[in-house]
């Protein structure tokens, strides 16, 4: 029987219907996709409901494959159709039989989710009248406090040895094999009325990945506006024969009380502690959640974190389980269901994932191979839809780089010695050959560092600090430098080691009680709760055991002249090792963004290794209507001079006063709000600095026929006061004080305003990109990318045709772009929004980088030949708006 997924028709599941045609488009590319099991990147801008058909695609595909896997289970057990005539009878009676038993196992999970559901609502019910307390932390046992600070104080440091060194078990303890430790635990275990049996159920899910969590928060309004419900019944369970329910349909999540919440979609929201955690004592009093939890979980008794149920309370975290699949919960509505149960919604989180079908989490936790692992998450066969990818490559990158200050390195070094010298003679032998590996790898390290510090500060010296502040090494070259002791190290056994061990933790420990007992072990102090210097330093070298060429270590110099401090820094120059194992694990990846142009470039870096024939795109146009989008490439000055922002050209005066008198010219013309990004900080500040003594500045203000122009913003230097501009700009383009026309906002490309911000509607009637933003070529480290993605190009043998750029060409290219691409989309964020986009560069107009825009963009494009019918087009296109 075929059993293959026929592309739908339509999708009742979406809300509106009809949908627009690039949406049904949209939907049935996606479905399509997934059931070929394809890699596909789809590019759908802002404002086309592409969230919405995403999930609407992924949904129906995922109902439609649990009845797939309900017929192929029904065909298995009955057996070849051919077969089943000859005893009609007895197969009838065993293909009601099945289908009673799959009903009933479906049913009861739903019964189950909704009395979990129903247990929510009284305790949010009761909440409202009275005031939560606290659960108590540590009471009851200021007896056992006494006796541990008692302890401490007389020296008993046996809580610092490594579990296999402590002399705390009791001794028949000692001949237990952990098979038979096992079953004694399992008989141990309280029964839990068969809940063993529902919690070992998974099944197939979506991962929705997106850069951050305000960004995930937007799914869940989106998933209730589906038309997704749950049938109690199976859809045709069997060809032959049209199914009716076999046993009588109970009260559903449908027959509840007006107002709630109706989707049927298991749904659990991932986050990191420092979201989840609703331990305020803890919260208080910890600078780092993930190391403060970590040291409670260690604990026992009264001193554990009383919000985390012990085994013996594991129908506690179950049931919690069941109210967060009960109803779709995001991050603040899962630690508010906490609270209420007083169950720690982090792990309780994580105890959800094997039965959830829709999984939303950012994009650390389903990047990082450790955070899928420590969350249990298994992609085999399953969705992974990441939103937002146009950061993709560039979180990739940064989530593989890894830091490590002298100072840090230093500490780590002096905590080792001191606590080797402190339990020399009470460690194992096997934790003393690791521990005197560590301690040759550090020292070898520090060395290194100071020896290049000394010989840079001399060359920095020598040429009056005129040459870079920075050097870069392959592995092999860093292992060799460090000596061969050093080389000979094998770095996986010990990064297993300390993995294994935890004794990190306990080297952090011990520095951190000896600091308190003396003044002279201050430099070895780390506060309780921060990450243990040791961490870091295995992050390095878990990463020096990459045995590619794909990473690089890089030192640098920072600091005042006699203040100097050295970083070393390791970074992979290639994104795709780290989203191999999910492009090969997963049944399907989808990359979706409103602006992923140059999509070549995001299959060039990610997926050079996957056969073409798994690879589809899908780019739309946008749902705007065609007049509501003007696209201009301003290629003449106002005095009919080129106009080009090459970098030797920023600090022009001539080219900075004209760019000025351009921007007053479009001003004049341009209603509300105007955007206007420029390519660098630099630019930006020298070209305010040249306006202001010039009087440019102030002439956006002059008044003009009974009109003040604009008042005018910039990108603040501090995140924090980011919002306060953004506020007061939005103030002067939605509602301009008397007598001003509306508000310019200067800002950078690929800086703070450039992405995840919405100037819809009068917030932007214009955005003005200035120049192409490439990246500084005097950098070390795009340097040795440049140089490291065309020497990959000449060794897979590519050939260029002749005039055609090399592979590090169109990487420094397609970086520009994809800046480019983001700050464009700030406008136009809904079917009837509409702007012009000016792109100031004659660049702009030539075919290699006018086919790297958005193809909404790109088929719009219009290139004027002069500067005044430049303003000819701007100002027929505001008259048409003012008029309609």
């Amino acid at each position: 029987m075929d059993l293959h997924l026929q592309t739908p028709d339509a999708f009742p599941a979406f809300p509106y219907d009809p949908p627009y045609s690039i949406q049904a488009e949209l939907m049935h590319h996606l479905y399509g996709s997934i059931e070929d099991g394809a890699i596909t990147i789809v590019e759908s801008p802002t404002g086309t409901g592409k969230t919405l058909s995403l999930l609407t695609a992924a949904l129906t595909w995922l109902e439609d494959e649990k009845n797939r896997a309900r017929k192929g289970k029904m065909t298995e057990m009955l057996g070849d159709e051919s077969a089943m005539h000859a005893k009609n009878w007895v197969i009838e009676q065993t293909r009601e039989r099945i289908k009673r038993q799959l009903e009933a196992d479906e049913q009861a999970c739903q019964e189950r989710l909704l009395s979990a559901r129903k247990r929510e609502e009284v305790m949010r019910r009761a909440a409202r009248a009275r005031v939560l307390k606290k659960p108590k932390w540590g009471a009851g046992s200021l007896k056992d406090n006494a006796k541990k600070k008692e302890e401490v104080e007389n020296g008993d440091d046996d809580v610092f040895l490594p579990d296999d060194d402590r002399g705390e078990r009791d001794e028949d303890e000692i001949f237990i094999s952990p098979a038979l430790r096992a079953l004694m635990n399992k008989v141990d275990r309280p029964s839990r009325s068969g809940l063993d049996d529902v919690e070992e159920t998974t099944c197939t899910k979506v991962y929705y990945a997106s850069r951050t969590h305000s960004q995930l928060s937007q799914v869940l309004p989106e998933l209730r506006r589906l038309k997704l419900f749950r049938l109690s019944s199976f859809r045709s369970a069997h060809p032959l024969h049209p199914e009716k329910p076999s046993i009588p349909r109970k009260r559903g999540l449908d027959d509840l009380e007006e107002g709630e919440d109706e989707t049927r979609t298991r749904t659990v929201a991932l986050g990191s502690r420092r979201q989840l955690c609703i331990n305020e004592e803890l919260r208080s009093k910890t600078r780092d959640l993930d190391e403060g939890c970590r040291e409670l979980l260690s604990e026992k008794g009264d001193k554990r974190c009383p919000y985390l149920p012990t085994l013996d309370e594991d129908i506690k975290m179950i049931d919690f389980r069941d109210q967060i699949l009960a109803v779709p919960k995001d991050i603040e509505d899962l630690a508010e269901a906490g609270r209420l149960v007083e169950t720690c919604p982090y792990f309780g989180s994580r105890r959800a994932i094997p039965q959830a079908e829709l999984v939303t989490l950012p994009y650390n936790l389903l990047l990082q191979k450790s955070a899928r692992e420590a969350l249990g998450i298994d992609l085999k066969d399953q969705i992974v839809v990441i939103d937002e990818a146009h950061n993709l490559i560039s979180t990739l990158l940064s989530l593989s780089t890894i830091r490590l200050p002298f100072h840090v390195l230093d500490t780590s070094l002096q905590q080792v010695c001191t606590y080797v010298s402190k339990f020399r003679t009470r460690l194992s032998a096997t934790n003393m050959v690791h521990l005197k590996r560590l301690m040759v790898f550090l020292d070898a390290l520090k060395k290194f560092m100071v020896q290049w510090k000394e010989d840079k500060c001399a060359e920095l010296r020598k040429a009056n600090g005129k040459i870079e502040r920075v050097d870069v090494f392959t592995v092999a070259e860093l292992l060799d430098q460090m000596g061969r002791k050093a080389a000979g190290i094998n770095l996986l056994e010990i990064e297993g080691y300390l993995k294994k061990s935890k004794i990190a933790r306990k080297i952090s420990g011990y520095a951190e009680k000896q600091a308190t007992e003396s003044t002279e072990a201050q430099s070895l102090r780390v506060s309780k709760g921060q990450i243990p210097p040791l961490h870091t330093v295995e992050d390095l070298m878990i990463a020096l055991t990459n045995t590619n060429d794909d990473g690089r270590v890089t030192l640098t110099l920072a600091g005042s002249w006699g203040q100097e401090e050295v970083e070393i820094k390791y970074q992979l120059l290639n994104p795709a090792p780290n989203f191999v194992e999910i492009a090969n694990e997963a049944r399907s990846v989808v990359l979706a963004g409103g602006t992923m142009s140059p999509i070549s470039d995001v299959i060039e870096q990610l997926f050079s290794h996957v056969p073409p024939e798994r690879i589809t795109t899908f780019s739309c146009g946008h749902i705007i209507p065609e007049e509501n989008l003007q696209a201009l490439v301003v290629t003449k000055s106002p005095r009919g001079n080129d106009v080009e922002f090459k970098a030797d050209k920023q600090g022009d005066p001539k080219v900075v006063a004209e760019l000025g008198q351009t921007l007053l010219n479009f001003v004049n013309v341009i209603p509300a709000g105007v955007v206007v990004f420029f390519p660098s900080y630099n630019f930006l500040r020298s070209a305010k600095a040249a306006w202001e003594r010039a009087g440019t500045l102030q002439k956006f203000s002059i008044k003009r026929e009974a009109c003040f122009f604009c008042l005018v913003f910039f990108e603040p230097d501090e995140s924090i006061d980011v919002e306060r501009v953004l506020s007061d700009y939005a103030n002067a383009a939605t509602c301009p004080p008397e007598n001003k026309k509306g508000a310019v906002l200067f800002a950078v490309i690929g800086a703070k305003l450039s992405e995840g911000l919405n100037f819809s509607d009068n917030l932007a009637r214009a955005v003005i990109i200035i120049g192409l933003p490439f990246a500084n070529l005097g950098s070390p480290e795009l340097k040795e990318r440049l140089k490291y993605v065309k020497q990959l190009e000449e060794k897979k043998g590519v050939k260029k045709e002749k005039g055609q750029k090399d592979a590090a060409a169109e990487l420094y290219e397609n970086m520009c772009m994809n800046a480019v691409n983001q700050s464009i989309g700030r406008a136009i964020r809904h079917r009837d929004d509409w702007a012009s986009l000016i792109l100031l560069d004659r660049r702009y107009a030539s075919s290699a980088i006018r086919k790297k825009l958005p193809k909404w963009i790109g088929s719009r494009l219009f290139v004027p030949d002069s500067f005044g019918q430049t303003m000819k087009q701007l100002g027929q296109f505001y008259k048409e708006k003012k008029d309609s």
